[in-house]
């Protein structure tokens, strides 16, 4: 089986996510694949204003498939994919907003490397402050268990990258210096 260069940033908000992707995505000559369609965004934002976790982990995931269908395209076509976050971030998030519907994926999905950005906590926070987005209870539930979520990475195959103190492009450094003495690849 061909190998293709699949990966997947993954994290807290405030890490980075946005902003290393498409910086990781142009250093790999890869395409950025968003794992939320924008067609998905209206209703997005409608369920981020309901208390139904399940609901709002399954359009998460309805989204995360459809965009499996286009990630698989572009990996058979011998071109690498980047996304930020994918079905780790989805599980993990919304099991500690208290979904409890039970999700086996199944076993043929593409498997990106993972590399979960880190930050200080006061960094992170900062960061997000300065943003001019409003924030969802999600937000606030998230924030509230930050740890958990943090924690809860490190029970997957990810590579840990710090971010505090560091450009994005010092970030994507040093994704790249780590493919570079042998990052794992994943399969399509």
């Amino acid at each position: 089986m061909r190998r293709y260069l699949f990966e997947s940033i993954e994290g807290l908000p405030g890490t980075g996510k946005s902003t290393v992707a498409p910086l990781l995505a142009e250093a790999r000559e890869a395409v950025l694949v968003p794992t939320v369609p924008a067609f998905y965004q209206p209703l997005r934002r409608e369920l981020d204003m309901y208390e139904n976790a399940n609901a709002r982990m399954c359009l998460f995931l309805s989204a995360l498939f459809t965009a499996v269908d286009q990630i698989r395209r572009y990996l058979d076509a011998g071109i690498p994919v980047v996304v930020e976050s994918y079905f780790a971030r989805c599980l993990t998030t919304h099991r500690v907003y208290g979904a409890d519907v039970d999700v086996i994926l199944p076993r043929n999905l593409p498997q990106p490397v993972m590399y979960q950005l880190v930050c200080e906590p006061h960094e992170r926070r900062k960061r997000m402050a300065a943003r001019a987005k409003p924030a969802t209870r999600w937000d606030t539930i998230g924030e509230q268990n930050a740890e958990r979520l943090a924690d809860a990475y490190l029970q997957l195959p990810v590579h840990q990258i710090e971010t505090s103190g560091r450009r994005p492009e010092q970030v994507v450094r040093a994704i790249l210096d780590l493919n570079a003495i042998g990052g794992d690849r994943a399969y399509r």
